[in-house]
């Protein structure tokens, strides 16, 4: 019975000496005190009972400084979500904000009426654009249907056309080509041509003729209107190649890249491109003093009649 009391005594013992030398690195990696020794051990047993507390106060105020420094230590990964969060909330204001300010500026301008009713828009359908929005053309999207959509803002297309205008009638007919590969706007672009004396090109537009002067129908212009950059890519990237203007019109999937003016709007519709064919058409002719009697009514120009060029003799 003796040798287990003295056994546990011996545990015990090496237990709180244990405890102390635990103590002891905790303080010295603080810097309470220096490293003991084992005599410096034997002379702390003589500490007073304030001594002991206020060490004990100074380690616990150190180990809770310590662990509230480890537990507000930026997290790489968490601020690094953070940033990329805030800078796409950022990218969205900004996008917002410059869709807002252009329509701001439309709504500030003093413009007189629509070039044709709103309802026209609408029934012609140029205000619809397709799921693929570049992001040069983001600024003119109104908002996205349910079926995924984008939808143009029907005041800015308007006034683009009036800056469409404006702009191809500061060129003479002579020096304008109009090229328009998509066959839903042949029957209309002919009649465009027909009307201004413009030079069009529809089906199949004859490659290096504004670039190649070894070819008989060479020759020169100083604007192209092209209706869709991916279709007409060859007479847009010849006339960038001679560095003449160009005038673009632009889908919410087209990239407006080397345009001088761009007319937002549908031009994948027979109803959509006749409609813009007939507001240049007619304000070219206006700005030039071309007689427009001759000129097609609204509805030819908007409807997806076939006949309709034949009808007219074009």
């Amino acid at each position: 019975m003796v040798n287990v009391i003295k056994e546990i005594e011996e545990k015990i013992k090496e237990g709180e000496e244990a405890i102390e030398e635990i103590v002891e690195k905790a303080e010295e990696k603080i810097g309470i005190k220096p490293k003991k020794t084992k005599k410096s051990r034997k002379e702390s047993e003589s500490l007073t009972s304030e001594e002991i507390k206020s060490a004990e106060s100074k380690m616990s105020a150190a180990l809770t400084k310590e662990a509230e420094e480890e537990s507000t230590k930026p997290d790489i990964e968490r601020k690094k979500k953070e940033l990329l969060e805030k800078a796409k909330k950022l990218k969205e204001k900004l996008e917002t904000v410059t869709a807002e300010e252009l329509k701001e500026k439309v709504k500030g301008k003093k413009k007189g009426e629509m070039l044709v009713p709103l309802e026209e828009y609408v029934k012609s359908g140029i205000y619809l654009g397709t799921k693929v929005v570049t992001p040069k053309m983001r600024q003119y999207v109104y908002r996205r249907r349910a079926d995924g959509l984008a939808i143009f803002n029907t005041d800015i297309i308007d006034e683009k056309l009036k800056e469409g205008i404006d702009f191809i009638s500061k060129f003479d007919a002579k020096d304008i080509i109009l090229v328009c590969k998509r066959q839903a706007g042949w029957k209309t672009a002919e009649m465009f041509g027909k009307m201004t004396g413009i030079k069009v090109f529809t089906k199949k537009y004859p490659a290096g003729i504004l670039t190649n002067t070894n070819l008989p129908d060479f020759f020169e212009n100083e604007l192209t209107v092209a209706c869709d950059s991916w279709l007409d890519k060859n007479a847009l990237n010849d006339t960038l190649n001679v560095h003449k203007k160009v005038l673009m019109v632009c889908d919410t999937n087209n990239f407006p890249t080397g345009a001088d003016k761009i007319i937002i709007g549908n031009n994948k519709s027979p109803r959509s491109l006749g409609l813009i064919f007939y507001l240049l058409a007619k304000g070219y002719c206006n700005a030039k003093g071309i007689s427009t009697d001759n000129m097609p009514d609204f509805d030819w120009w908007t409807s997806e009649d076939e006949t309709k060029g034949a009808e007219m003799g074009v």
